[in-house]
């Protein structure tokens, strides 16, 4: 703005001085037009008075024949101006031989008279470029409270424009990486760039959050998975040692003792607990394939069928069924099987006496229930009873021939199949239920 208003003085500065000098040769020929009059009459005096500067009048063979008292005797000052052709000319001349060291505005008017031209030349101050003072003190305080006024809105206008980016940089540094809320505020001027900005700021920060929470979810389902893990691998290995100590107990005795030793008796208990090794083994064989995504074989299963067909094994407690026909699935018979003996054998270990299988449907579920007459299954430890090699301390003298890992391959089943399996509430016993997409035939 400064140097705007400068470039603007100067024109404005140039103009008012042209102004001034046309005002000023105005009014110097309007003091010079009687002497032009006197010439006409032949009354010319010798001196001139005047407050100009100086005057002197020219006669036709270039003498001096009349001036102001102080260019008397003084030869002609110029001659640059009239120029050819000009009845009328204003110059600014500077070191004059009367005004050595001055500059001063000439002014120069041509008299036709029938013996020649006359010229008369006025002398008075020349303008100043920057015409007076007051012109210029106008001028330098106009620029001055120009580029304060300039000065003062940018700055307010930048201010309340940056203000919303200032707010933007202040929430950024504060919001960090575990920090819940990474936005920014968005600007109530929604249609210039920093709200655009904001809000693709807010985007962003809005795709880190959910990363972060996915990262965060993976890496908690991932020490879930380990805890998970280790805690099998020490169940397993804890449950693997136990039958192998005793058999280890066994031999060292009969070792010891051979002429004492039953080894018919020797032989049958180290049989139960090789028939303990493989079932665990089987059963931990399962497991690893269910966690590893083994594919299954989809077939079209009447629950109905599968049921008839797997109760009719001799058990040590009376199996009761109910089943409704035509309840089909889809999924793999041999798992499906599978997850029905687990829950048939956990039933017979807890029964007192009775079991009761039953399958229907219910809307677009298919439904099977296995429930036992037995003591039942606290509510606090309905889903204790899933996790892997897991027994109940109230029914382990019951429960001494399984491995833990029944119902829990069982639960892993009915997940593999898009279904859930889970203990229900019950008059007596536990009642165990699987639910699982039922078939349109």
């Amino acid at each position: 703005m400064v140097v705007v208003n400068l470039v603007v003085s100067g024109f404005v500065l140039y103009a008012v001085r042209n102004a001034a000098v046309d005002i000023r040769a105005h009014q110097m020929t309007d003091k010079v037009l009687p002497i032009l009059e006197r010439i006409k009459l032949n009354r010319l005096p010798r001196t001139i008075s005047s407050d100009l500067d100086g005057i002197q009048v020219i006669n036709p063979a270039g003498q001096v024949v009349s001036s102001t008292a102080n260019l008397a005797g003084m030869p002609q000052q110029t001659a640059a101006i009239p120029r050819a052709g000009r009845p009328y000319d204003v110059a600014r001349l500077c070191g004059l031989p009367a005004f050595d060291g001055q500059c001063k505005l000439v002014v120069a008017m041509r008299v036709y008279q029938p013996g020649g031209d006359w010229i008369i030349y006025a002398f008075d101050s020349a303008v100043p470029w920057y015409v007076s003072p007051e012109v210029l003190i106008f001028q330098i305080c106009l620029t001055v409270a120009l580029a304060g006024l300039t000065w003062f809105g940018v700055s307010r206008v930048v201010a309340r424009t940056l203000a919303p980016v200032s707010r933007i940089t202040t929430r950024l540094a504060e919001i960090t990486a575990d920090g819940g809320g990474m936005r920014v505020p968005v600007p109530e001027r929604v249609d210039d760039e920093i709200a655009v900005l904001a809000k693709t700021a807010n985007q962003t920060l809005e795709r880190l959050e959910t990363a972060l929470e996915q990262q965060q979810s993976a890496m908690e389902q991932q020490q879930a998975a380990m805890e998970q893990q280790r805690r099998f691998a020490s169940d397993a290995s804890h449950d693997l040692r136990s039958p192998i100590t005793a058999m280890r107990a066994q031999l060292e005795e009969a070792m010891l003792h051979p002429e004492h030793a039953d080894w018919r008796q020797l032989s049958d208990g180290l049989l139960a607990s090789l028939e303990r090794l493989q079932a665990i083994v089987t059963d931990l064989l399962t497991l690893a394939r269910l966690d590893a995504g083994a594919p299954l074989r989809y077939d079209r299963v009447d629950l109905g069928e599968l049921v008839g067909t797997e109760t009719l094994r001799p058990r040590s407690k009376q199996v009761v069924t109910t089943v409704e026909p035509g309840v089909v699935v889809t999924g793999d018979r041999l798992q499906l099987v599978r997850l029905l003996t687990n829950l048939l054998d956990n039933a017979e270990r807890h029964a007192e006496s009775r079991i009761v299988v039953t399958v229907c449907r219910q809307g677009e579920q298919a439904v099977l229930e296995v429930r036992d007459d037995g003591p039942g299954i606290a509510p606090e430890q309905r889903e204790i009873v899933f996790r892997r090699f897991t027994r109940l301390d109230a029914a382990r003298g019951r429960d001494a021939g399984g491995t833990g890992l029944g119902l829990p391959i069982a639960r892993e089943i009915a997940t593999a199949h898009n279904g859930t399996l889970s203990i229900e509430d019950s008059d007596i016993g536990a009642r165990f239920v699987l639910r699982m997409p039922a078939r349109s035939e």
